[in-house]
């Protein structure tokens, strides 16, 4: 008899969104609050050597990106590297992926939502997180195509904040100066470390892919997004990084708590430094609207293989959006944003994502050609990067990541045991 294909009969997700939708949710996940807090402890790893750690980062963000697209294009369906992970490698890397994306993610929707509360109204922090999470998941629950259109708005306006610091920076002579200072000065492991901590900035492409089931034309829309979204990101956050190292140098840059409204003070225009803070608030508004689309999408799947509560499967009649799952999300998000400091979390949810690149590398690696397989030294170079990137981070971030990844392990042997028998 057949095997009955995961999640064959149940209700579909309907395809709204067109390449400029997709690009744009695939900036909005990028161009968020990573390129207004990673520069810091990038520029504490590696100095000015965060140049040459963004450009690690860029070339392992490619190659995740290359292969994530060409197997979104030969299965484009809900869940990303969950879908690819269990019908190229098998069942449980498939779960696996899913595991690491939805348990680092969430980790970051709480990391995004506190600092949009941070910005917002410091010292009633969670109160505002916890607003935001409610109103973005309410959002999300109403419909894509107006999450899609809510975060075309933030992009705008994070992109008119980071090229006013950019003019600001290029126009000063404290950039001038400052310039002739920087030099390369960080080892291989400093490098390494500050490429995987801004390549957590990067990893917002993967949203596109997760939305393959309501993407129109998938096979030839999300090829072409993801590549456009991540080379606009690799521009607007190299100009970024050049320019805060110019004004600020880069001991100034390490010590520096809001590193982007420092540098247009420094640049002589301390009147941007509200605008800058203002943006980074909407860059970490547009990054948790995005992350809770995404995680709520692989939910969805998971939930439909049955490793998730089967409920967590429902698609809204009216609205078409897996609304269970989003609600689940927002909640689990509120109760971490109320109960938890999360600042360590964000070094799990790099590991965590880089296993989930890992694994999506991995599963492009065994494409044929005739299924549309990028270069072999694509998925090759993207597995062998995202491993180093993973391992190079801080002890605690490797050693919480595996610990929660083996208690996933852990968790996958104990519905499947039953089943076999």
């Amino acid at each position: 008899m057949a095997e009955t294909p995961a999640g064959a009969g149940q209700p579909r997700l309907e395809r709204r969104l067109g390449l400029t939708d997709a690009v744009v949710i695939g900036l909005g996940s990028m161009i968020g609050a990573g390129v207004f807090s990673a520069l810091t402890p990038a520029a504490v790893a590696a100095g000015s050597g965060l140049l040459l750690g963004l450009g690690l980062a860029a070339v392992v963000a490619y190659c995740n990106a290359t292969s994530s697209a060409r197997l979104a294009a030969r299965y484009p369906a809900s869940g990303g590297t969950y879908v690819y992970g269990r019908e190229r490698l098998g069942p449980f890397w498939g779960y696996l992926a899913g595991w690491s994306f939805v348990v680092g993610k969430t980790a970051s929707c709480a990391a995004m939502a506190l600092t949009v509360g941070t910005y917002v109204w410091p010292g009633h922090q969670r109160e505002v997180a916890v607003a935001a999470v409610v109103a973005l998941t309410a959002l999300n629950y109403t419909g894509v195509r107006k999450a899609a259109w809510l975060t075309r708005a933030i992009v705008a306006v994070v992109l008119l904040v980071l090229i006013a610091v950019v003019m600001a920076g290029l126009t000063s002579g404290q950039a001038q100066a400052a310039r002739l200072a920087i030099t390369p000065d960080a080892g291989v492991s400093g490098v390494l470390q500050a490429a995987g901590l801004l390549f957590f900035a990067f990893a917002g492409y993967a949203r596109i892919a997760t939305l393959g089931e309501e993407v129109r034309d998938p096979a030839r829309t999300i090829p072409r997004a993801i590549p456009i979204a991540l080379g606009v990101t690799l521009v607007v956050y190299a100009a970024v990084a050049a320019t805060a190292l110019a004004v600020l140098g880069p001991q100034r840059l390490a010590a520096s708590a809001a590193p982007l409204a420092e540098a247009v003070g420094a640049a002589g225009m301390p009147a941007l430094a509200p605008v800058v803070r203002a943006g980074a608030a909407i860059a970490a508004l547009g990054s948790l609207l995005a992350l809770i689309l995404g995680v709520s999408r692989t939910t969805l799947a998971m939930a439909r293989d049955r490793y998730l509560p089967p409920a967590l499967a429902a698609v809204h009649p009216r609205f078409t959006v897996p609304h269970r799952a989003e609600v689940a999300v927002g909640v689990v998000v509120s109760a971490l944003v109320l109960t938890t400091d999360l600042r360590g979390a964000i070094g799990f949810s790099s590991f965590g994502v880089l296993v989930y690149y890992a694994i999506a590398n991995a599963s492009a690696w065994t494409l044929s050609p005739g299924e549309g397989r990028p270069p072999l030294a694509v998925p090759v170079l993207g597995l062998a990067g995202c491993v180093a990137l993973a391992f190079s981070l801080p002890p605690v971030s490797v050693l919480s990541g595996s610990a929660v990844l083996a208690a996933g392990a852990v968790l996958y042997g104990t519905r499947r045991v039953p089943r076999r028998r």
